[in-house]
């Protein structure tokens, strides 16, 4: 059990910015991982223990035999970071207080940060939960294949932002100081790879100052008159609208694509997909299903009625309307499963994983991590 909760601990090391594409005035960054087991068993003391696996098993499939025998609807317990995977639930969350919503009784819970989505869902107190890609990677590797990814929701959110206009290509890079948040996850990775494949050295031809905060981010750009800065959206608004002469220089994403064009395999830049409990999906397939129907109509919903959305996206305290309604069309809220899930989020796992496999658990997962329905 000690070895449990020393895993558990150092799973906070693959929270991404997801949380910091909503609202940071209550948000926590995630804490380093302790480097000795003694340090990592002392940051573990606060994590609840999981229950052991043949109770956790027997709990579920009892609620599930009772929900049949009563003809009840299944309850799924949800959870999703403030940004771009909330925004796109918000249609099923809106529907699911009228009731069920094909035979699912929602539990929605929103969360600042993927530190506290991480032990909910490990312990078996959350069965679906939005997290960054890599995280469930992690998560599925430091289970046992516990974790299943059921769909990509968020493609890339990061972009290269300045208020002067010295950036054209990610070649004008080389150089700069750059302010950036997400040290040791999806931002490092994203922006190693693309600085590298563009023959700058990330350590040695660019200096860049992490910030603990998206939000010390845009100060820093606020107060540095020539200031280069990579941000996710919804940031990128909040920082436009305090300075209006910040300037979108670079689509991380579109640069992303730019280098893979010609690979054999070309990956996605993919911020956050949605996973599942493998032990709920295999004693509650119908449901996962439905779910993701559902999630799938939530998702084109957002896209499609951006003034609407953005009414429920701060009704649910993600982030102001009016942030809500400039930065939708940059969030790249999207739904993808099957095997073209398996196919862009393998590459792009393969991509982080070249460049430090514990970006993604230590290995590349195996087949059973997508799920096929």
């Amino acid at each position: 059990m000690k070895k449990f909760l020393s895993v558990l601990a150092a799973l906070t090391l693959s929270v991404s910015m997801l949380a910091g594409c909503g609202n940071k005035a209550n948000q926590t960054e995630p804490s380093a991982v302790p480097e000795s087991s003694q340090a990592a068993e002392s940051a573990s003391e606060t994590v609840p223990a999981a229950p052991e696996a043949s109770e956790q098993e027997s709990s579920t499939a009892e609620t599930a035999e009772t929900a049949a025998v009563t003809g009840e609807e299944t309850t799924v317990r949800v959870m999703a970071l403030k940004g771009p995977t909330a925004m796109g639930m918000v249609k099923l969350m809106d529907t699911a207080e009228a009731g069920p919503v094909n035979g699912n009784a929602y539990e929605f819970t929103i969360a600042a940060s993927a530190d506290e989505v991480t032990p909910k869902l490990v312990q078996g107190d959350a069965d679906i939960a939005a997290v960054p890609a890599n995280l469930a990677s992690v998560l599925y590797n430091n289970t046992e294949g516990k974790i299943q990814v059921l769909a990509v929701n968020t493609l890339g959110v990061l972009y290269i932002v300045e208020s002067g206009d010295t950036v054209q290509s990610a070649a004008d890079l080389k150089g700069k100081t750059i302010y950036a948040s997400g040290k040791g996850s999806t931002p490092e990775y994203a922006l190693n790879y693309i600085l590298s494949s563009n023959g700058i050295d990330p350590e040695k031809d660019v200096t860049i100052e992490w910030k603990s905060e998206h939000s010390e981010c845009v100060a820093a750009l606020a107060s540095d008159e020539g200031g280069i800065a990579m941000l996710p959206q919804p940031f990128v608004t909040t920082a436009q609208s305090k300075n209006d002469k910040i300037r979108i220089a670079l689509d991380m994403t579109k640069e992303w694509d730019a280098l893979q064009k010609d690979a054999e395999n070309p990956s996605a830049l993919i911020t956050g997909v949605v996973v599942v409990r493998s032990d709920f999906a295999a004693e509650n397939p119908d449901a996962v299903n439905a779910f993701l129907d559902s999630y799938k109509e939530s998702v084109d919903y957002v896209n499609g009625n951006t003034e609407d959305a953005a009414a429920l996206i701060e009704k649910y305290d993600i982030v102001p309307a009016a942030v809500a309604v400039k930065a939708l069309p940059y969030c790249n809220i999207t739904f993808i499963e099957g095997s073209e899930m398996k196919e862009k989020l393998s590459g792009y796992l393969s991509v982080l994983s070249d460049q430090n496999p514990k970006a993604v658990g230590g290995t590349l997962p195996a087949d059973d991590f997508y799920y096929s329905r």
